[in-house]
């Protein structure tokens, strides 16, 4: 479909300068160029190229599953999460629900976003145990990690990026920011605690119905269960290898193939501390790729709708007309518009400091012809980037984690759309706000 649509749209682009080592957009350099030409055969190139392209995320989503084929074989994870709702009480599910949204919602604030992939599997654990699916378990896992890395005051990618495209002080004006990203964060607590009400009182409406649990579901009765020794050492070195991964991070600039390698280095200290047979812990290996391969297929297979962009060169032709269409409206209306224009963007570059790059260069000179303030421009942006993340088809990481919770993406998107509507009128408003204020 996206390379139909390539025959329709001109092609274009804009000059491009490195500044501080990154490529970003010459502001008024667009133009239109000669199409290249795409062939069936090419057309379908782009789905290996795509792969090609992914290959770190799609690594991840791997090792990640194999990082927790390994924690699952210990029984480290069943055991503490049996334990904690065995001493905490299961009719304290609300409670669980709303703790767990932000606590994921925290970790994408603070860590970051396909940082977090091998977090994903826990919250299904937690989720079954308290009766509820593995629709919620995407939901708190996927949907908190989503919204606070989308909204985060504090996100080096979007906002850090975007600072310093307007020569702005650094994750400045972050009380509004968190304002919204807690308010964010709390319509996807109400959101997925009603969720487990309504499912509670009737199985029936439950989205995660046929879909497999095997390796997710307590075996236990919750009495039975009792963190031992060898328990807290694997906690331990998941805990120790987690921290770990976030002083590479913060300190060397570690990213995806790095975060890979310490999950594979995580796996294999858990793999000699749980005991048994190479060839035991060969099958476990097997058995995890097993299961997360659909979802890093999916990534792939996501990444190919950007390489048909990129090789038939529309992407910068339709990021041009959308920000030419705002010349000449009011402010609020321009602040809304461009943040809508953000939305159909992400959808064509997924990557947040990527879409900063391609745009904010474009929209920032359009927002102070129209008299927004550089920090509302950013804004937009940051709605239209973080809040679309949730629904959003070519985002890798999201395909990915989406998966990790065995949930076809088409069920997602019927999950996550009502609340993802509820959470961008809210930013929206919080956007008016900046407009009228002049927030600077």
């Amino acid at each position: 479909m996206v390379a139909l649509l390539t025959y329709i749209l001109p092609s274009g682009q804009y000059d491009r300068e490195v500044v501080e080592g990154r490529s970003r957009v010459v502001a008024g350099s667009y133009q239109v160029v000669e199409k290249p030409s795409l062939s069936i055969v090419e057309a379908f190139t782009a789905i290996p190229l795509g792969f090609r392209a992914a290959i770190d995320i799609i690594f991840i989503v791997i090792a990640s599953g194999i990082m927790f084929g390994m924690l699952e074989r210990s029984g480290m994870i069943e055991n503490i999460v049996g334990a904690s709702i065995g001493s905490l009480g299961v009719n304290n599910r609300a409670v669980f629900v709303v703790i767990l949204t932000f606590l994921f919602g925290a970790l994408g604030i603070f860590v970051g976003y396909e940082n977090n992939i091998a977090m994903v599997p826990i919250a299904a654990i937690v989720c079954l145990a308290i009766k509820g699916d593995l629709m919620l378990a995407a939901g708190i896992a996927v949907g908190g990690i989503t919204v606070g890395f989308g909204l985060s005051p504090i996100n080096p990618y979007t906002v850090g990026v975007g600072h310093q495209i307007a020569e702005m002080p650094l994750f400045s004006g972050a009380l509004l920011r968190t304002l919204l990203c807690l308010s964010g964060l709390s319509l996807l607590a109400l959101y997925n605690v009603r969720y487990l009400r309504r499912i509670t009182k009737n199985a029936a409406e439950s989205l995660a119905t046929g879909i497999a649990t095997d390796g997710f579901e307590l075996t236990k009765p919750l009495d039975a269960y009792e963190v031992k020794r060898k328990d807290w050492l694997i906690l331990l070195i998941f805990i120790s290898g987690l921290g770990f991964m976030l002083w590479g991070v913060f300190a060397n600039g570690w990213y995806i193939v790095e975060i890979s390698a310490i999950f594979l280095m995580i796996s294999l200290l858990v793999a000699i501390v749980s005991g048994g047979s190479v060839n035991d812990v060969g099958e476990t290996i097997l058995k995890s790729v097993a299961v997360v391969a659909p979802g890093a297929f999916m990534v792939g297979l996501a990444a190919s709708i950007k390489a048909v962009l990129e090789m038939t060169i529309v992407g910068d032709t339709i990021a041009y007309h959308l920000s030419e269409s705002l010349l000449g409206l009011p402010d609020y209306l321009a602040a809304l518009s461009m943040s809508m224009a953000q939305c159909a963007i992400n959808l064509i570059i997924p990557s947040g400091s990527g879409q900063a790059l391609a745009t904010l260069p474009v929209m920032i000179p359009v927002g102070d012809i129209l008299g927004l303030t550089r920090q509302t421009t950013i804004l937009a942006y940051q709605i239209g980037d973080g809040v679309t993340n949730l629904f959003n088809p070519t985002l890798g990481g999201l395909v990915a984690m989406v998966g990790m919770c065995r949930i076809p993406f088409n069920k997602w998107l019927r999950y996550i759309l009502p609340v993802t509507f509820m959470i961008l009128i809210t930013a929206w408003v919080f956007l008016l706000m900046a407009v009228a204020i002049q927030w600077a």
